[in-house]
């Protein structure tokens, strides 16, 4: 048999998003691809489960912000259902949220819409075969996020004692400004001084002035 007359594996799409006109673009460059074949249309993430029972897709190109239901919640729905239907993410966002957000979901890609439209293309073919392709942008906004220390999440309590701590008052000024303790006011500072990683009084003065805190 020739080359020419092997049959090629032709990747059946999905294409889910709320903009007409964007919808019939990617309709357009899809069906372009001589294995590539768009079988059905969502305008939001609320159509895409009647429309993938219907029409058998390999893959489901997903927009995330949609109105009414989601991209995210869409392709938790999507995966839970229809185990065997990949779903490769196309949006405009690119922070670490949103893409921890869909991959959680259960998307296997995650491509941004400023990206080539070959890219786009092969992110199909990619998600078909297996791959998980992850868009450039994406990837550093990620990486960026797992360098990033975890927010600090102090108690109301503490947040009013470092606020003080920042103004200048002493141990025993703050006690008869909240109405506690000197040994109170101690245990507190103590917490706060391990939660956000300082030694002294001074250093949680700088720390509370960066972050805000009394503002």
């Amino acid at each position: 048999m020739s080359g020419s007359d092997v049959v090629r594996d032709v990747v059946r799409v999905v294409v889910v998003d709320d903009h007409a006109v964007v919808r019939a673009g990617l309709v357009q460059l899809l069906d372009a691809a001589s294995d590539v074949s768009v079988v059905g249309q969502a305008a939001d993430g609320a159509e895409v489960l009647g429309v993938v029972a219907t029409s058998g897709p390999h893959v489901v190109l997903m927009d995330l912000q949609m109105a009414g239901v989601d991209g995210v919640t869409a392709t938790r729905h999507l995966v839970a259902e229809h185990p065997e239907v990949q779903v490769l993410v196309l949006t405009s966002f690119s922070d670490a949220e949103r893409i921890v957000g869909a991959l959680d979901a259960g998307a296997v890609g995650y491509l941004l819409k400023d990206a080539d439209p070959a890219d786009i293309v092969e992110g199909v073919r990619a998600v078909h075969r297996g791959e998980s392709p992850l868009d450039p942008k994406a990837a550093r906004s990620l990486l960026t996020a797992r360098r990033r220390p975890p927010a600090v999440e102090l108690t109301p309590r503490e947040t009013e004692v470092l606020a003080l701590v920042r103004a200048g008052l002493a141990n025993k000024q703050i006690a008869r400004r909240l109405g506690i303790t000197d040994r109170t006011v101690k245990a507190h500072l103590t917490s706060t001084f391990a939660r956000i990683g300082v030694q002294d009084r001074t250093q949680a003065a700088v720390w509370a002035e960066r972050h805000g805190v009394g503002d």
